[in-house]
């Protein structure tokens, strides 16, 4: 049998750590939401300059709220997983808004430019909405459904198929 060491990479660790701390400065204790809880509301700019309320834009749909970083080594590959999902139900009312915590637009930009997706990017530069959801770790994803409430949260990341099914469930 062939062991592998896990040499942890220290710029992650760092990375996350600043992170932690950036969503924590609020001073106030991060929300814990439940299932059943209302959608905290934000309101933020997409990466093609619209400006999202949410959830009082997006009403009446399923919407898988993920929050995501450039350094985040889980992200770029399940945000490209999540694209054929995103394609297969939206005609049915689903909805997904990829929130970029804490990194500038440039960033934001140039790690979406290497993607293939077209669901929603949203810029939360200074972090807001992701302390609103109690975020502590990226990659987070909360399904909210049609009547704006918190169903599901998945901490980290997730399988196409636990993803799917989070999204078949509420729909």
């Amino acid at each position: 049998m062939k062991t592998t060491a896990i040499i942890p990479d220290l710029r992650l660790l760092a990375v996350t750590g600043l992170l932690v701390l950036l969503l924590a400065a609020c001073g106030e204790p991060a929300p814990r939401l439940q299932a059943g809880d209302p959608a905290p509301q934000f309101k933020i700019e997409t990466l093609d300059g619209r400006l999202l309320d949410f959830p009082a834009d997006l009403k009446g749909k399923v919407v898988a709220v993920r929050f995501w970083a450039d350094w985040c080594r889980f992200c770029k590959d399940e945000m490209n997983d999540i694209e054929p999902v995103y394609q297969q139900y939206r005609d049915r009312g689903m909805e997904v808004i990829a929130i970029n915590v804490g990194q500038s637009r440039n960033v934001a930009q140039r790690f979406v430019d290497k993607l293939n997706t077209s669901y929603t990017i949203g810029l939360d530069e200074e972090s807001v909405a992701a302390r609103s959801y109690g975020v502590i770790g990226l990659p987070t994803t909360f399904f909210v459904d049609r009547d704006g409430k918190v169903q599901r949260k998945i901490l980290g990341e997730s399988e196409v198929e636990t993803f799917t099914r989070a999204t078949t469930e509420l729909l």
